[in-house]
């Protein structure tokens, strides 16, 4: 019992402790719980509000720029294949097929043809010449024989600048060649090879340069569409980067707030406990309270007993060893005198 009282007056000690502790732990959980609120309300959510609104104009632009590069692209799609198979053609020329041009003194009327259209649209001048009667005309052979000695000349083809061709030049080649029956890539291929890539070349820039004028002003407005949208998605960028502060600071918050919940938990549990083990530990005493006496004053007398244990002995052994043959009377007169 005195174990008991003793744990008893620990625990109400223990509890006393944590009472203050765990009042103060649920206020602050309190005050930042309301922190945290008005920071979502005042600061975080119209902050994501407006970066959603910044979002939103970003798709949209977004999507205008991909809807005008889809339409670019699809119109450049249908030049692509006559182009692709024009540039397939140049890489069927071979130096030989070049060099046998080019030894040709009175070359076949096509081939001259093919590459007086190939220095009009190089935008290279014809040689001044005369014709059997003595009048003046262009001539675009020797010019012809100059380019193809350019150990680079089916590469410069290959690399031409397909998207700036001259206009004047590329409607002379529609207005003057590509209206001449002669000048087509299976005429051309009667007689060479490379006068049939060397034509092919030539409509393909001819087809390419008509889509190219379609798709240029489209180019512009994707530029101008892309220009926007990098303009938007750089305010964006900026609002997203401190719209992520402001969540990583809520979430740092909300780290503090869950640790201190949990603490209050703890603290909660801890209380809990104690006054448990405090209620039984009260109802244990309580119930034993009446023993508590008797207890007491056994204790006492066994004290006492302790005290004359030797004595006790003494007579105990006396009586034992002298006064067996006696009456009972006779040896409690005995007794009492040794005890007197």
């Amino acid at each position: 019992l005195a174990s008991s009282s003793e744990q008893v007056a620990q625990m109400q000690d223990e509890l006393t402790a944590l009472q203050p502790q765990l009042k103060q732990t649920m206020v602050e959980v309190e005050e930042l719980m309301k922190v945290i609120d008005k920071e979502k309300k005042e600061v975080v959510e119209p902050k994501a509000a407006i970066v959603a609104v910044d979002e939103s104009a970003a798709q949209k632009k977004a999507e205008a720029a991909k809807a005008i590069k889809d339409e670019c692209e699809a119109d450049l799609a249908e030049a692509m294949p006559i182009l692709n198979e024009a540039l397939a053609a140049l890489d069927t020329i071979k130096e030989a097929d070049i060099n046998y041009i080019k030894k040709l003194g009175n070359p076949p009327a096509t081939i001259k043809l093919v590459m007086e259209a190939v220095c009009v649209i190089l935008d290279v001048k014809p040689a001044k010449s005369k014709d059997e009667s003595g009048k003046p005309i262009a001539d675009y052979w020797k010019p012809s024989i100059v380019i193809m000695s350019d150990k680079n000349f089916v590469q410069n083809l290959k690399s031409f600048d397909k998207d700036n061709i001259n206009p004047k030049l590329i409607n002379t080649i529609r207005d003057k060649y590509l209206t001449n029956e002669s000048f087509t890539p299976e005429n051309a291929k009667k007689a060479s090879s490379a006068a049939e890539g060397l034509c092919k070349w030539v409509h393909a820039m001819s087809k390419y340069d008509k889509v190219a004028k379609v798709v240029a002003p489209k180019k512009a407005m994707l530029a101008e569409a892309e220009g926007e949208y990098e303009l938007v998605m750089k305010g964006l960028r900026g609002k997203q980067a401190e719209l992520k502060g402001l969540m990583d600071k809520l979430q740092k918050m909300e780290d503090e707030l869950n640790a201190n919940k949990d603490k209050k938990d703890k603290l909660q549990a801890e209380v809990d406990l104690c006054g448990q083990k405090l209620e039984r530990a009260e109802k244990l005493i309580g119930g034993l309270g009446g023993e508590k006496t008797r207890w007491t004053e056994t204790a006492e007398s066994l004290r006492k007993a302790y005290v004359n244990l030797t004595g006790d002995m003494v007579v105990a052994a006396g009586v034992i060893a002298y006064l067996g043959a006696f009456t009972a009377d006779y040896r409690d007169k005995i007794v009492d005198s040794f005890l007197a």
